[in-house]
């Protein structure tokens, strides 16, 4: 029986860690979609990872440059069918199946985040778009400025929101500090001195306070002073 539980333990382990890795990725995929278009003239404002245990992560959609909560939109997209994982390429091809049309039942608004509509999708009912020559090309070229490497870093972002026009939430987490930090900071600051600084600043209790209107973060850190 002991030895049971301690196998269901490791399987859910197993699974979480899936997901925040998965988080993470689509993250860093979706990078190159605060600039370039993800479809039309929908731009991705932010990623938000969601707790692992719903095994999903929100993606957030608007114009270029917006930032105001009740121009945006915030996608719930699955991050395993089946049991499979979706890859960030998927989550793409989800959401501009979504923007093109997708048949209804495929997702419903299922209410508010952070003043934004939730819409969940269904990724099974979607299907995914077309894996485009530009995306190809993005890849290889990521993949080769950008090789992966095995050591984790100190910190890890799992997600990010422009929260004003000079203001960025940034979602990580680190092997000292349990759960996920959102980090508020000032775009267009000391970059070098801030990243050199954050892995020791997410625990620092006097800058940390909880955002009950954020579900997805343990803590808040306001570097914005930095």
């Amino acid at each position: 029986m002991t030895d049971d539980i301690e196998e269901r333990t490791d399987d859910i382990e197993e699974a979480i860690e899936e997901i925040e890795e998965q988080q993470a990725d689509v993250a860093g995929l979706l990078l190159d979609h605060v600039y370039a278009p993800l479809v039309g003239e929908r731009h991705v404002r932010g990623v938000l990872p969601v707790p692992p245990a719903a095994g999903a992560v929100r993606v957030v959609v608007g114009g270029r440059g917006e930032a105001d909560p009740g121009r945006l939109t915030a996608y719930e997209v699955a991050l395993r069918s089946g049991d499979e994982l979706l890859t960030p390429h998927d989550v793409v091809g989800v959401l501009r199946a979504v923007h093109a049309g997708a048949r209804s039942h495929a997702y419903e608004r299922v209410g508010m985040v952070m003043g934004m509509p939730l819409i969940r999708v269904d990724p099974a009912a979607v299907g995914a778009g077309p894996f485009t020559v530009d995306d190809w090309a993005r890849t290889l070229l990521r993949c080769l400025a950008q090789p992966s490497s095995e050591e984790r870093p100190a910190v890890r972002l799992r997600g990010f929101l422009f929260r004003g026009r000079d203001r960025l939430r940034l979602y990580l987490d680190g092997a000292d500090v349990p759960g996920v930090t959102a980090a508020d900071v000032r775009p267009g600051g000391a970059l070098t001195a801030l990243l050199a600084v954050l892995p020791s600043m997410l625990d620092e209790e006097w800058r940390t306070s909880a955002d009950a209107g954020d579900p997805h973060c343990a803590r808040v850190v306001d570097l914005t002073d930095y």
